[in-house]
C-alpha cells in the first residue's frame, strides 16, 4: 500500500485550497480571491484500498509581519519537515521567477512536483512556456497541468504522485477526511463569509473562536466570537442595525448545515481585542 504525506507550497492565490478541495471532492478548506486566505495547516487524508494519502493545505509563502505570519510560516516549515512528496503550485499568469525563488529557498529534501494551475485563463503556448520553464529546475522531478477550478481527474493526478510514495501501513484508520476537529472547520466557514461579505480590510484583522458546540435532539447550537481589533471594525461587521453580522451569520449556517448534514443554530458576537495577531496568548487561544 502506497501511504505518505503529500504537501502543497505556493504563493498566496496559487489555489492552494481549491486544489485541496477538488481532490478530495469535499470542501475543506476555505476560498477566496483575497490573500492570506489559509491560516492554518489543513491536513486532509485520502484513502483508497491501494493508498492513503495525507494532503496538507499549507498557507502561503509570504514575509512575517505580525506574530499571527510568523505562526502561519510556522506551518510550513513542520509541512517541509514531513513531507514524502511536495507540490509546488504555480498559477500560470504569475511572475514564475519570483516562484522559483521561493521554491529554491525551500531547500527541498524530498520530490517535488511542480503544479501549474489555471490552465484555463492561459493560452496553450504560455502553458508550454511554464512547463519548460519549471522542467530545467533542479528540485523538479516532474510537472503537471491542471484547472483546480474546473475539476482534477483524480485518478491521473495521482498516478505521478503515488509513484514517489513508499509502501507502508496507512497512519489513520477508519473513514475520517482530516485529522482536525469540526470546530475547527465550523470556525473557518464563518471566517469565510466574513472574507466575502465585508470590506477588504476587514478580514486580516479577524479570528474566528467557537465557544459552544453542543449537538441537541434536533439541531447542532453554535456560538462563536469574531474577534477584531478595533472598535471601527466591530462597528463594520455588526453593520446599521446587525444587518451585516446577519448577513455573515445567515451565509455561515448555511454552509455550516452542508458541511454538518444537520440544521443549526448559529449564534455571532463580536469582540473588540486589542493587538490580537501580536499576542502569543490570544494566539493560542485563537487555534493559532
Amino acid at each position: 500500500m502506497k501511504v505518505g504525506f503529500v504537501n502543497i507550497f505556493g504563493r498566496p492565490n496559487a489555489g492552494k485550497s481549491t486544489l485541496l478541495n477538488a481532490l478530495m471532492g469535499e470542501k475543506l478548506a476555505i476560498v477566496s480571491p483575497k490573500v492570506q486566505t489559509t491560516r492554518h495547516r489543513i491536513k486532509a487524508i485520502l484513502t483508497d484500498k491501494n493508498y492513503q494519502v495525507i494532503i496538507s493545505d499549507t498557507p502561503g509563502i509570504i514575509e512575517p509581519r505580525y506574530k499571527l505570519h510568523e505562526k502561519m510560516m510556522l506551518a510550513v516549515k513542520s509541512a517541509l519537515e514531513d513531507a514524502d512528496v511536495a507540490l509546488l503550485l504555480v498559477d500560470v499568469n504569475e511572475n514564475w521567477e519570483e516562484c522559483h525563488t521561493i521554491f529554491s529557498a525551500l531547500k527541498l529534501n524530498v520530490p517535488a512536483i511542480i503544479v501549474i494551475n489555471k490552465i484555463d485563463l492561459a493560452a496553450p503556448e504560455k502553458i508550454k512556456e511554464a512547463v519548460a520553464y519549471f522542467e530545467k529546475q533542479p528540485y523538479c522531478k516532474s510537472t503537471l497541468t491542471i484547472s483546480a477550478s474546473s475539476g482534477i481527474n483524480i485518478r491521473k493526478f495521482l498516478q505521478p504522485v503515488l509513484a514517489l510514495l513508499p509502501e507502508g501501513e496507512p497512519y489513520y484508520s477508519g473513514d475520517d477526511i482530516s485529522d482536525l476537529p469540526t470546530k475547527f472547520f465550523v470556525s473557518e466557514l464563518i471566517r469565510e463569509k466574513i472574507y466575502e461579505l465585508s470590506q477588504d480590510e476587514i478580514p486580516y484583522h479577524t479570528a474566528v473562536l467557537v465557544r459552544e458546540f453542543k449537538e441537541k435532539t434536533t439541531l447542532v447550537k453554535i456560538v462563536a466570537d469574531i474577534i477584531v481589533h478595533r472598535e471601527t471594525q466591530k462597528v463594520i461587521l455588526i453593520g446599521e442595525k446587525g444587518s451585516m453580522i446577519k448577513k455573515i451569520g445567515t451565509a455561515a449556517r448555511k454552509d455550516i448545515e452542508d458541511f454538518l448534514q444537520q440544521k443549526v443554530f448559529l449564534e455571532l458576537f463580536v469582540k473588540v481585542k486589542p493587538k490580537w495577531r501580536e499576542s502569543d496568548l490570544q494566539l493560542k487561544e485563537y487555534g493559532y
